[in-house]
């Protein structure tokens, strides 16, 4: 079956930066990525590549910036009241997740005074050119729950407990 929209891929990638260090591998963690296609739950420049492949294929994708994390945006770098984190002992290097105004962000700590902090709420890998290596595991129809719900629902769960908004 080939991959497009409405359809579950299943899939193990390895993410290396531009100098070819793993950032990560979904083999080594043995927990492939799966994913409904054609519904923004994965980064558009995969979504391309992968459409009309099929199970067994492999292959190699090198996503720009602008077609991954973006680019940096030193706007977004900024000093903030050391009040606002909840703990004494912070480093440069530490990273928070917090509630941004378009879902969950990531927090860098860059510098730490006594009464402020320095942070990068920039992406960790924005501004940087990202090498995926593919390989299509499966590929199926997805479900109505999974098309109502817009993801792969998790192997535990039954479909027919899930609530379908689009029914009339």
């Amino acid at each position: 079956m080939t991959i497009a929209p409405q359809r579950v891929v299943t899939l193990h990638y390895v993410l290396s930066d531009e100098q070819g260090t793993v950032l990560d591998d979904s083999r080594a963690r043995s927990a492939p990525l799966e994913y409904l296609h054609g519904h923004d739950n994965i980064m558009a420049g995969l979504e391309r590549a992968l459409e009309g492949q099929q199970e067994g294929a492999q292959l190699t994708v090198a996503l720009a910036p602008d077609e991954a994390y973006g680019l940096r945006n030193e706007a977004l770098v900024q000093e903030v009241g050391r009040a606002a984190f909840p703990m004494d002992d912070l480093a440069p290097g530490m990273r928070f997740q917090t509630a941004g105004d378009d879902g969950p962000q990531v927090v860098t700590i860059l510098d730490v005074s006594s009464d402020t902090v320095r942070i990068d709420t920039n992406h960790p890998l924005a501004g940087r050119t990202l090498h995926y290596r593919l390989e299509v595991l499966t590929v199926r129809e997805a479900n109505r729950a999974e098309l109502a719900k817009g993801h792969p629902l998790p192997p535990d769960v039954d479909p027919s407990q899930v609530e379908d908004r689009k029914l009339p």
